[in-house]
């Protein structure tokens, strides 16, 4: 009987855990991890990740002092909780963790940088090593140029809510660590855009993937893909052999489980002998292909929107429980 498809996929690609949820990261012990604010925001209501939210609320308020206003110290807050949580999973990983800026950010170069340094310096100060940790930024133009000054800095960075060729390529010539192309949403838009159903092959998240790997390998980029956000595990499968792929604790579940033959489907050594046009891309390119290509456009409005979105939940949530630690706490005379 062949081993589970969990167990081959890990001889070819490097697995890393989409999850914000610890115990998930030690049951299926994942090279990396990667987390961004929804999965940030649902991780912190969980019951046994209170102590870590609480120990960081605290510590905002008082670098902050007694006269600071809650959303004040719940804003600081929220900045410390992805990096709590970072340190937590770098106890489990042996590689690295993902840990992304504000996607209030993502057209604002300078903003983005400083955040990146802010983040990284809190790695820093804990003695995590920089090899240990990417910083996520949205692929807008803006979030790639910011990229390229850190990564000369030695801040590794993680391209997220990456949808066309145009972006990766961009991200690539920036000379970033690490891209991360959004299969499953692309599937949703084509889903929603056609009426149809796709599968394998045919999944356009599949397809948009296999073509930035190709065009990775072909080039010698050594930029690496790291396909994400997926639906089911079929789309996993006929990326097996991509650099990376982040996968949810249920797929991952789904993939132990299934005991079939997984063959290799995505080859660097293939792909060097493809016929594929080189682009060069400036920002008058990347603007045409991005206004050319509606799901990339749409996709990444809605997902800086989304980000955004559960990081004023987040905040709302922080400052909430802020209030209730306070009421708690007995005042001196």
């Amino acid at each position: 009987m062949p081993q589970s498809l969990l167990e081959q996929l890990r001889k070819m690609t490097t697995v890393v855990a989409d999850t914000g949820d610890i115990e998930a990261m030690e049951k299926f012990r994942p090279q990396d991890a990667t987390t961004n604010p929804s999965l940030i925001t649902t991780a912190s209501q969980m019951p046994h990740y209170q102590p870590i939210v609480d120990g960081v609320l605290m510590d905002a308020k008082k670098e902050l002092g007694d006269g600071a206003s809650d959303k004040n110290v719940a804003n600081l807050a929220f900045k410390r909780l992805a990096v709590a949580f970072g340190k937590k999973i770098l106890a489990i990983v042996p590689g690295r963790v993902s840990t992304e800026v504000d996607a209030r950010l993502s057209y604002d170069t300078q903003a983005t940088i400083a955040q990146a340094r802010e983040l990284i310096k809190q790695y820093d100060d804990a003695g995590v090593g920089r090899d240990h940790v990417l910083i996520k930024i949205a692929s807008t133009w803006e979030g790639i140029r910011a990229a390229e000054v850190l990564e000369k800095e030695g801040i590794h960075c993680n391209l997220t809510l990456l949808f066309g060729l145009h972006q990766a390529i961009a991200a690539a010539d920036a000379g970033v660590t690490l891209i991360s192309p959004f299969v499953g949403r692309i599937l949703d838009w084509y889903k929603k855009d056609t009426g149809k159903d796709f599968h394998g092959a045919d999944d356009p998240g599949v397809q948009s993937v296999t073509r930035i790997y190709n065009y990775f390998k072909k080039y010698g980029y050594k930029t690496v893909v790291m396909g994400a956000s997926f639906r089911n595990i079929g789309e996993i499968r006929e990326l097996a052999g991509c650099d990376l792929l982040t996968i949810s604790p249920q797929l991952l579940g789904e993939l132990e489980s299934t005991r079939e033959d997984l063959p290799r489907k995505l080859d660097p050594a293939n792909a060097k002998n493809l016929q594929i046009e080189k682009i060069n891309m400036d920002k008058a390119t990347f603007d045409k292909m991005h206004a050319e290509d509606r799901m990339a456009n749409d996709k990444l409005k809605e997902g800086i929107q989304g980000f955004s979105d559960a990081l004023v939940k987040l905040e709302s949530l922080l400052a909430k429980r802020l209030a209730e630690l306070e009421s708690r706490t007995p005042t001196t005379v």
